[in-house]
């Protein structure tokens, strides 16, 4: 099976590194146009660079921060003035980690504005030319965590379990207009927030970082966490017409760590 994603266009949100960085590079390697999109410009850069053009594609990025919510809505607006998108990759840096007796209100406000409102937003943004091109992506980044909750990850069990409950009643509205709407929900990954969560771990039970990680991979079933590559081939079948009657969903790519049905 050949993934072919030639004349799309993707935006894809968090790419300067990790995941969303990975999902970018398969979807060009496919054959999208790619518009990158994150906060720190030095690495977007980067990141254009490393993206495959062997079809004739233009990959672009745009400098946005998710925790910015006005800031975001703004720049995000004056794209869609300008822009069309076929595959819309939701994605944006992870809230503070922390229980839930650490946080407050302005906590979950600020989680929500990230996870979720802009996530909204620019689906609202993306779906005029999709409705009107009877075809589109819409893939959010998401956890494994709204399935089974992390203790030390309350703000993001909480945001992104309404993330998805959106995302199935989306992909019921926008069905017949030939839109799928998918969930990917994300396991253990190398990626730099992995790394960050696992220091805090470790500082807080009093224990190296190498044993945190040691402790992570002996829970999953395959005894190693993800590679963001494989996190990419993913997305890049999702977004494809390989995966047409594929919509509504909520799909971990977690090494089988997932023990719930």
């Amino acid at each position: 099976m050949k993934i072919s994603l030639t004349n799309k266009k993707a935006l894809v949100g968090g790419s300067s590194g990790g995941i969303g960085k990975a999902i970018a590079q398969q979807l060009a390697a496919s054959g999208a146009s790619v518009t990158l999109m994150a906060r720190n410009e030095t690495k977007l850069k980067s990141v254009l660079d490393s993206l495959s053009t062997s079809e004739g594609q233009s990959h672009d990025y745009i400098l946005v921060d998710f925790s910015d919510f006005e800031g975001f809505q703004k720049i995000i607006s004056g794209y869609f003035e300008s822009h069309e998108v076929d595959i819309l990759v939701n994605n944006t840096q992870g809230p503070p980690a922390g229980n839930a007796l650490e946080k407050n209100i302005k906590d979950y406000q600020e989680a929500f504005d990230l996870l979720f409102k802009t996530v909204v937003r620019t689906t609202e943004l993306a779906l005029p030319y999709m409705i009107q091109n009877q075809w589109g992506r819409i893939i959010n980044v998401a956890s494994i965590s709204v399935k089974e909750p992390l203790s030390y990850l309350a703000l993001s069990n909480s945001i992104r379990a309404s993330l998805v409950t959106w995302a199935k009643s989306l992909a019921t509205d926008v069905g017949d207009k030939q839109i799928t709407v998918n969930s990917i929900l994300t396991g253990y990954f190398d990626t730099e927030r992995i790394a960050q969560l696992n220091a805090k771990k470790a500082e807080q039970l009093g224990i190296s970082e190498k044993d945190v990680l040691s402790d992570m991979k002996s829970k999953v079933p395959l005894k190693r966490i993800g590679d963001p590559k494989e996190y990419g081939y993913l997305t890049a079948f999702l977004a494809s017409d390989n995966a047409a009657f594929i919509t509504g969903t909520q799909i971990p790519i977690d090494g089988g760590l997932l023990k719930s049905l």
